[in-house]
């Protein structure tokens, strides 16, 4: 799972940096100078990463694109110019990147933590999109309707109902079923069983389990006819909006940067972000094509 991924952040050595392979920043920037954009190896963060490239071209500015980042390199990447902004998440800024508790907070108070947390490093944030790509519990939608499953207090009454989609990890971690079990109460499932988590959609769609945990904007989720997404109505998890992470001197020297990339993010709902992940990860066209043809659509 994607998130899980993000949350695990390695401590950056600098051999990690070294295998970026990207030349270092060793004069100052301006206007002329290309902007580096980079983006994470999974499939959300390449079609945004190319979506800012697109909207930073049509602003006048020329762009270098530097994809598939270890999540392990990119925070410090950015810190030393390797790149100069990437696709970021605010609850992955503070409870990753800054060891900082999202426990008990809303999302406006996650991303002006991030913002101020980020200072530091003479980075910023730019303004959050509305997109939402969080932890989640996902259900097939005929067992949904059956049992009448719509939020994860609900899944947790008829859990004994239930076949559990598990991945061994997220059967341990302190924010996955533990926290669940902390926050909602037990979880009594009629079986659980790990699987890989590249299975967890193909077990569902075949029947042999009912419920799985899952990233809120998983391409699979825009098709409400086979998946529903429970609500997390106690609101155990924190919010991971997306966000462009910049680096202060990129933006000083290119004043048309951060208008470019608000009126980008804006439009990033969690609806939008799930439908982007979609015509990759389901439909098998190519991020740029995505990218380009949401782009064409909505900005340009």
């Amino acid at each position: 799972m994607r998130k899980w991924v993000r949350r695990l952040v390695a401590t950056v050595a600098v051999t990690a940096l070294g295998a970026l392979a990207l030349p270092t920043t060793g004069f100052a920037a301006n206007s002329k100078t290309p902007i580096i954009v980079g983006s994470k190896s999974f499939t959300e963060s390449k079609v945004v990463g190319e979506i800012y490239a697109l909207a930073l071209e049509k602003a006048g500015y020329k762009v270098t694109r530097k994809q598939n980042i270890s999540n392990s390199v990119v925070f410090k990447a950015v810190q030393t110019g390797q790149i100069d902004v990437y696709p970021e998440y605010t609850g992955t800024i503070v409870d990753a990147y800054l060891k900082q508790s999202t426990t008990n907070k809303n999302a406006k108070q996650i991303a002006a933590a991030a913002k101020k947390g980020v200072a530091k490093y003479k980075l910023t944030t730019l303004t959050p999109a509305p997109g939402n790509d969080s932890q989640g519990i996902a259900v097939t939608t005929k067992v949904a309707k059956k049992y009448g499953l719509y939020t994860i207090s609900d899944l947790q009454k008829k859990a004994n109902k239930i076949r559990f989609v598990s991945q061994g990890e997220f059967d341990q971690r302190a924010d996955a079923l533990p926290g669940m079990v902390k926050k909602y109460g037990k979880f009594d499932f009629k079986s659980s069983k790990d699987y890989d988590d590249s299975l967890k959609y193909k077990i569902l769609s075949e029947g042999k389990g009912d419920a799985a945990p899952v990233s809120t904007t998983d391409g699979q989720l825009a098709n409400g006819n086979k998946y529903t997404l429970l609500k997390d109505d106690k609101h155990l998890w924190p919010a991971y909006n997306l966000v462009p992470l910049v680096r202060n001197s990129t933006l000083k020297s290119h004043p048309k940067m951060a208008k470019a990339l608000n009126q980008v993010d804006k439009k990033l709902t969690t609806k939008t972000l799930t439908e982007l992940n979609k015509k990759v990860d389901v439909d098998g066209q190519n991020y740029q094509t995505v990218a380009k043809n949401w782009f064409n659509k909505n900005i340009n």
